[in-house]
């Protein structure tokens, strides 16, 4: 499965990792069962998993409180996403 995995563009343009790197490598480990591992390499991926699963979802059972359940868990992705990019990029040597 790794080899088929899209190479980050930033990554290899600009020299600094992108707010997604890591995603696609933690799918797959969380695919092999390393969940611990999984976060590590990328800890928004339980929250997006969430995410994307109460979309579709909210897609086929029109949820009363679907709306707001999904705006609020985008908001906390984007806290985890950025939070743990400038931890890894400016923190983390």
């Amino acid at each position: 499965m790794e080899e088929y995995m899209l190479p980050c563009l930033n990554k290899k343009l600009l020299g600094f990792e992108c707010l997604g790197c890591g995603m696609q490598r933690a799918l797959a480990l969380i695919l092999k069962g390393e969940f611990v591992d999984a976060f590590f390499m990328y800890p928004a991926i339980y929250t997006l998993v969430m995410l994307f699963g109460l979309i579709i979802f909210n897609a086929y059972k029109n949820l009363k409180l679907g709306t707001k359940l999904i705006a609020i868990l985008a908001i906390l992705n984007a806290v985890i996403i950025v939070s743990s990019f400038i931890i890894k990029t400016f923190l983390i040597t």
